[in-house]
């Protein structure tokens, strides 16, 4: 190609800018500048120096997102109604870029390769191309069919989402994204759950496949497309203004009508092409075959004639690169990337053994689970099966027990009632005995009251013939005394009082003295009588006191027994409505007129 020519008119309007540029410059500028690059994926910023060129700020860029196939990108800006590629051999601020804070750049794919599958060696390298070419069918400025279209939708599903799982993936998972071209969606009319239905049935086939080889599969389907990594430019035939489209490609040159983008009316392999040249709006295609005629197109402006020149500079080295042996950089590139997808690739192996191991003992699992809720089922059955025979045999075994239980309580108290007939047949027994040692009591009790009515009537006899006694020996001691006194009187008159008394005669004397023993005598007996009939009296009283004392304990007793008899006898009568026949019929002790000899004795000794 002859490119001398127009790279001397490329340095001298790059001259010109670049003097304008100085023109417009202040006198004082600052060391750095802003400037902000969009990815596909990201957005960066950085503070460039202002004697960066463009090649330091790409560099900068690529190091950052660890891109190393430099060549297929470029930093595109936005110039009036248009746009430009940054040049890398000339400085950021002497191009045309914008003049905001921060400088705003998209850094995309400038070149795409002509199979993707052999060319793209890096993981990111194929990452962005595959978001820039589902960018661009997403926004039709690639044209896909709706065919098409789902399945490279389905191969986006599974780089951005992994195998597909019914457990976790339900209806209306894709709600949020972007998957299909407005077109398409337009075309049929069909609801947004109709087409996640038929994503999702394709999505559902690419099990097992990694992310990076869904995004090549993507590639690899969409470079198959018409207009893929084609940039369109609208040009002239001629000076009388017949309107074309310019698409540069990877392969070449072609030249369509306005109306189909699809299908170019005339191309130009770059293996076809001897030279290309411009000069100012107008663009010369010398053919290799100089048999073939000169191609020549106009462009509306010299800034798009630039555009279209670098283009095809890049796509025409990169075509020519492909055809040669592939450099030191490039051949361990690749290596690395081959050993790396080697490894990837068993890594995945592993993985995919160890899922399919992981799913085989999953659903070994899952028959297993099956198969014990079926045999959980089977056992319910048998279980509730075996429960209500359980709950019928306890409800009989209940009746019985409750059976046995009350008959247990019924000979229980039977025998507690036999056992209280038998203590109220002993407790009677002593009631009889002690009634006999009572009546024995009351015996003794009456014969000790008749012998102390009969020492009484006998101390009675006795007092009253002492009595009798006593007033006989005082009479005849008063007559003794008044004999005495007559005596005395008549045989001694009165002798003075200073003269002794004669001796009385024998007589006399004799008789005196035996009057004074009968009288000593008689008082004797008065004092000892007096003191034995006091001392009878006490013990008297002191019998009479013990006798009623044992009076009164003989009653208290024959109170208490009565009382316990019938208490007793209530015992019983409640024993024997409980036995409700089970007891046989209570010994009804007799009560009346059982205590009348009591009574009576009683009212004796009280009387007493």
């Amino acid at each position: 190609m002859r490119r001398q020519g127009s790279l001397v008119q490329e340095v001298y309007f790059d001259s010109q800018t670049l003097k304008m540029s100085i023109l417009g410059l202040k006198k004082k500028q600052p060391k750095t500048f802003k400037v902000k690059v969009i990815t596909m994926d990201a957005e960066m910023e950085f503070s460039c120096e202002v004697k960066w060129k463009g090649k330091d700020l790409f560099d900068l860029v690529c190091r950052t997102v660890g891109l190393r196939e430099t060549w297929f990108f470029g930093l595109r800006y936005t110039v009036k109604d248009t746009y430009a590629w940054l040049k890398p051999d000339k400085r950021v601020l002497d191009q045309e870029v914008p003049k905001d804070s921060p400088i705003t750049f998209s850094f995309l794919a400038k070149f795409f390769p002509e199979k993707v599958e052999e060319e793209l060696v890096q993981e990111i390298t194929q990452h962005l191309f595959f978001l820039q070419v589902k960018k661009q069918i997403l926004d039709e400025e690639i044209f896909c069919s709706p065919e098409a279209s789902v399945l490279l939708a389905s191969y986006a599903v599974q780089a951005k989402y992994g195998d597909y799982d019914p457990n976790f993936h339900k209806p209306g998972f894709l709600a949020q994204d972007e998957l299909l071209p407005k077109r398409v969606l337009m075309q049929y009319q069909m609801t947004a759950d109709m087409w996640e239905e038929k994503i999702t049935a394709w999505y559902a086939e690419h099990r097992g496949i990694a992310r990076d080889e869904a995004e090549m599969e993507y590639l690899k389907i969409a470079q198959d497309l018409e207009m893929y990594g084609v940039s369109y430019f609208a040009i002239t035939q001629n000076k009388r203004d017949t309107d074309l489209l310019l698409g540069v490609d990877a392969q070449g040159l072609h030249i369509y009508s306005p109306n189909s983008k699809l299908n170019p009316n005339k191309s130009f392999p770059w293996s076809d092409i001897r030279n290309i040249s411009y000069s100012e709006k107008e663009f010369t295609i010398k053919p290799l075959d100089k048999k073939k005629d000169v191609f020549k197109f106009y462009s509306s402006q010299l800034r798009v004639n630039k555009l279209i020149l670098q283009l095809c500079i890049g796509n025409h080295d990169l075509f020519m690169r492909r055809r040669k042996v592939d450099s030191i950089e490039v051949q361990q590139m690749k290596a690395q990337a081959k050993e790396e997808k080697a490894r990837k690739k068993m890594e995945r192996q592993i993985l995919a053994r160890e899922k399919q191991m992981r799913e085989e003992a999953e659903r070994a699992k899952e028959e297993m689970e099956r198969r014990l809720f079926q045999l959980q089922d089977e056992a319910r059955l048998s279980n509730e099966a075996l429960l209500r025979s359980e709950e019928t045999a306890d409800l009989l075994a209940e009746k019985a027990q409750i059976a046995e239980e009350e008959a247990k309580l019924l000979a229980h108290k039977a025998a507690d009632a036999e056992q209280e007939r038998q203590r109220l047949e002993v407790t009677a027994m002593k009631t009889k005995e002690e009634k006999r040692l009572m009546e024995q009591k009351m015996r003794e009790a009456e014969q000790l009251a008749v012998k102390l009515v009969e020492q009484s009537e006998r101390r009675l006899k006795e007092s009253d013939h002492l009595k009798q006694d006593l007033t006989e020996a005082k009479d005849a001691e008063r007559r003794a005394k008044q004999k005495l006194l007559d005596i005395t009187k008549t045989t001694y008159p009165l002798i003075p009082a200073y003269s002794a008394p004669p001796a009385p005669p024998e007589a006399t004397d004799f008789s005196y003295e035996s009057a004074s023993t009968r009288l000593d005598f008689k008082d004797s007996d008065m004092k000892r009588l007096s003191m034995e009939i006091e001392r009878e009296r006490l013990e008297y009283m002191e019998k009479s006191k013990h006798l009623q004392d044992q009076l009164k304990e003989l009653k208290t007793e024959i109170e208490s027994l009565k009382l316990e008899e019938q208490q007793q006898q209530a015992g019983l009568y409640s024993l024997q409505s409980e036995a409700r026949g089970y007891v046989q019929e209570p010994v009804y002790l007799p009560h009346s007129n059982r205590n009348s000899a009591y009574m009576s004795q009683m009212a004796y000794f009280e009387e007493v």
